[in-house]
């Protein structure tokens, strides 16, 4: 039986339609499915694995980015995560995979869609690719997440202007404050993604010490978490 949608939002359930790149363990490609294929968990339970990219945008200052997923969202409604984070599409531009370019720019694409970020305002090579993690996460009883994700870190001072049907609301923290939130989010009564947690609990604050050195902070492998 096909999944009734006619009770989510309608722009929402119009990106459900997107084709996400379908992979193995590996990040080999391995074909293509809709967005809504992809997210649905009992497809997932079958393994279904696509391509995910997580943007963490800080500013000069060192400050991060986060965001507040709009309510309308149909998985992880309401959740704060870090800047920005969808998947690349099944499209010659972002299967490239040499240099992550295909991740970059669907990353920047996404930063104007989500948070109004001009592209003009970025360009490919300001992205550093970070690693890949390999992680699955509900959101309900319905739909989830499988995905290998690769980290884009940016730090440059830019304008942005939130779309409401995907954010909400935007906070920018320092370390202390995102280890604040993350320590008060469940007194706070404040929920947050599943994927933004493994990457602070694992990741984030080493790399943040490096933001004028990331270099070094590269690895080029998958964790799988």
């Amino acid at each position: 039986m096909a999944l009734d949608l006619s009770n989510y939002d309608e722009e929402q359930v119009k990106l459900m339609a997107e084709e996400c790149i379908v992979i193995d363990e590996n990040d080999k490609v391995t074909g293509h499915d809709s967005k809504k294929n992809c997210h649905l968990m009992e497809n997932i339970n079958k393994d279904l694995l696509h391509r995910a990219f997580s943007v963490f945008l800080f500013s000069s200052e060192g400050k991060l980015l986060l965001q507040q997923r709009a309510d309308e969202k149909i998985t992880f409604p309401g959740y704060w995560t870090n800047t920005c984070c969808s998947h690349p599409l099944y499209r010659p531009e972002e299967l490239e995979e040499e240099g992550q370019q295909g991740v970059r720019f669907a990353a920047r694409r996404k930063l104007e869609h989500e948070l109004g970020i001009n592209p003009e305002q970025i360009s490919l090579d300001e992205f550093t690719y970070l690693t890949r993690i390999h992680y699955k996460a509900p959101s309900d009883g319905t739909w989830g997440e499988h995905e290998i994700d690769y980290i884009l870190f940016l730090q440059k001072d830019v304008s942005f202007e939130p779309v409401p049907n995907e954010v909400q609301a935007t906070r920018w923290v320092t370390q202390d404050e995102l280890r604040e939130l993350m320590a008060t989010a469940d007194a706070q009564g404040l929920k947050i993604t599943p994927w933004f947690k493994l990457i602070v609990e694992n990741f984030i604050y080493p790399w943040w010490d490096k933001l004028d050195n990331l270099d070094t902070s590269q690895q080029d492998k998958i964790h799988h978490m």
